[in-house]
């Protein structure tokens, strides 16, 4: 009986893993979308975030049935309520995928990225990027060592938030409010997948360790 409980443990994890997958994908496609203006790239990762959805609950269904069926001890409770929270996580991540995907659509024939901020804006892509592809790696291997350093990229993208400000508030713009919004906004959302990617990594150390990482680090 044991046994066939952590393969469903094992097999939720999996599911985790594939999710992030799909996550990726989404913010590479959001990405190309918003880079080249092209409207069926951001329609494509619009219809898809349905897909996340899915995934989400058909995780989350299993961590029920066996939170009801198994009545898991201390260890495999912790497991079952990370995937939880974990799956919540990714979720969001796929939907602030698709805020990137909208700002695209919405400036179609344009590009909603200036010139200017092009290079800081394509730097935060390839880093969330990088970090849900690690993330990945990190729940299907249990990684804790990744898993910690994840916080360092994390830096990164905080300074490359700072820096897209720093071009905001320069005397030098000259690309009005609608586009400053927009880079506002996409600062934003890549920033919050890498939040998002750090805290499923955080979720998983808890997981192998019992401890939470950032309370270790305060």
């Amino acid at each position: 009986m044991r046994e066939a409980f952590h393969d469903q443990l094992d097999q939720m994890f999996r599911d985790l893993a594939g999710i992030c997958e799909s996550v990726e994908t989404a913010v590479r496609l959001a990405t190309e979308a918003l880079l080249s203006g092209d409207p069926a790239i951001a329609e494509s990762v619009i219809s898809a975030d349905d897909d996340i959805d899915r995934a989400r609950e058909r995780v989350e269904d299993s961590a029920f049935l066996l939170l009801t069926l198994q009545q898991p001890v201390a260890s495999d409770l912790r497991t079952v309520v990370a995937a939880l929270r974990m799956v919540s996580e990714l979720e969001r991540m796929g939907d602030l995928s698709v805020h990137v995907a909208k700002i695209a659509r919405l400036r179609v024939p344009n590009l909603a990225v200036p010139e200017p901020v092009r290079p800081i804006i394509e730097r935060m892509a390839a880093v969330a990027e990088d970090m849900v592809h690690r993330v990945s790696s990190i729940i299907t291997e249990r990684d804790i060592e990744d898993a910690l350093a994840l916080a360092h990229a994390d830096e990164e993208m905080d300074q490359l938030r700072r820096a897209s400000f720093a071009e905001l508030l320069s005397s030098d713009w000259e690309h009005g409010v609608e586009a400053a919004v927009d880079i506002a906004l996409l600062g934003r959302y890549y920033e919050r997948i890498a939040d998002h990617a750090v805290s499923v990594a955080n979720r998983v150390v808890f997981v192998v360790t019992g401890e939470n990482p950032r309370a270790v680090g305060a």
